[in-house]
């Protein structure tokens, strides 16, 4: 389950994916915009500067923007940064290491086996699956929801 951490991250990023490139935007209006608590925004999105999704410019025009191209963000990417992983068990995170206190083999684990399945189907999903595939796919869903007919080729 992702943290509110995470979803207004994604929120944050999306709005900012929207926004002309390397365009800075104020965290005052960001925070407004997505309805986030602006001390909240703050932490989350120096996590995200530092791990090298967003830069940022001080001063007058300063703000935070993209540092790649939302084509170029994978979902999987953001919640490594502010989840730590997600794995669906402790075991599996990358940073822990093998087994746990709660098995005797970790390679004959069935919890382990299967739960190693879940999170390769997890991760097939988020790794492959950008900021720019989410923005479309809400577009999409938006435009079906209204009935709209895209009659482009």
């Amino acid at each position: 389950m992702l943290s509110k951490k995470t979803k207004y991250a994604l929120k944050a990023l999306l709005n900012l994916a929207g926004q002309p490139a390397e365009e800075p935007v104020l965290i005052s209006e960001l925070a407004r915009q997505e309805k986030i608590p602006r001390k909240f925004l703050e932490s989350i999105l120096l996590s995200l500067k530092n791990a090298g999704l967003l830069q940022s410019k001080i001063g007058k025009g300063g703000g935070y923007f993209l540092a790649r191209e939302p084509r170029n963000i994978s979902i999987g990417s953001i919640i490594k940064v502010l989840e730590g992983g997600y794995a669906p068990v402790q075991c599996l995170n990358d940073n822990t290491a093998t087994g746990c206190d709660e098995c005797e083999d970790s390679s004959s684990c069935g919890i382990r086996l299967v739960m190693t399945d879940v999170m390769l189907a997890i991760s097939a999903v988020l790794e492959t699956t950008t900021l720019a595939d989410m923005i479309e796919r809400s577009d999409n869903a938006k435009r079906a929801s209204l009935k709209i007919m895209d009659f482009s080729i």
